[in-house]
């Protein structure tokens, strides 16, 4: 299976220690099997950090989600379960990891979702209603890749600026 990461350089080799804690699943390296989701990804990151728009594209072998490995795999929709996990990795409070997955896999919190995450944090909604709201919102997928095991299962196939 292909995935993609959008970023502003090339990435030679995949450090965890570089990711950024409180991302929807989070400290990791992230990647989606869609294309135009990474492309608007390379342009943002150039956009705001500077360099050249770069579509890196991997490899996945799907071996993985029958390994050894700590797989989540959440619905494609949003659900009440991955709300409150999203809700929990993205929670700055959260000084240490939330969770030992080596894979993590579901929809990535767009703009509509932080508006209803912010939302159920003020006591608007519940979980419950918050993702129910959610719903009909078609939400791009994400694979997280947490461990350097997780890491194996991924190859770097080519580089592109964008």
């Amino acid at each position: 299976m292909k995935l993609y990461h959008g970023t502003n350089t090339d990435i030679e080799t995949i450090d965890l220690d570089r990711g950024l804690r409180h991302k929807d699943f989070g400290k990791g390296f992230y990647a989606t099997p869609d294309r135009t989701t990474a492309l608007r990804m390379a342009q943002k990151r150039a956009r705001l950090f500077g360099g050249t728009a770069t579509l890196i594209t991997y490899d996945f072998d799907e071996s993985a989600l029958s390994s050894e490995l700590k797989i989540k795999h959440f619905p494609e929709n949003a659900s009440v379960e991955w709300l409150l996990f999203v809700d929990a990795n993205r929670d700055r409070k959260n000084v240490n990891a939330i969770h030992d997955y080596d894979i993590v896999i579901g929809p990535i919190a767009n703009d509509g979702v932080v508006l209803q995450l912010t939302n159920y944090r003020e006591g608007i909604y519940s979980p419950e209603q918050a993702a129910q709201l959610l719903q009909d919102k078609y939400l791009d997928q994400q694979y997280y890749f947490g461990t350097e095991k997780a890491l194996q299962y991924l190859h770097k196939t080519s580089v592109e600026a964008v």
